[in-house]
């Protein structure tokens, strides 16, 4: 899985626990990337990506159990990454945002939800 946004459109704009969270102007989303050798479950990430775009505590965000199965996100994740899938998206609504998870590792996070 691929760590690598494309920078010349993205921006980053945050650091979520040690992560940077980059933005997308033209399309007003947010990415993240995940690797199958980090230290946090692909649902803890996605959590403080979350937080970090809607600039709130992690806390104060619904639990992503209420949307999907965090265990069931990170053993997809898991099954993507073992083996080294590059297609492959699951898209789900969390905490007023869009989220798109990608094969290749990129959260994108949409908070105007249009997408």
């Amino acid at each position: 899985m691929s760590l690598s946004p494309p920078s010349d459109e993205l921006t980053p704009v945050d650091d979520a626990a040690g992560r940077t969270v980059y933005r997308d102007k033209n399309r007003d989303t947010y990415h993240v990337w995940w690797t199958d050798s980090d230290p946090e479950a692909v649902s803890t990430v996605l959590v403080l990506a979350v937080a970090s775009v809607l600039e709130t505590d992690p806390e104060e965000l619904e639990a992503l159990s209420t949307r999907v199965d965090p265990d069931a996100l990170d053993a997809l994740f898991a099954h993507w990454g073992r083996h080294r899938l590059k297609d492959g998206t699951a898209s789900f609504r969390f905490a007023d945002c869009t989220i798109s998870c990608h094969a290749s590792g990129e959260l994108v996070v949409d908070p105007s939800g249009d997408r």
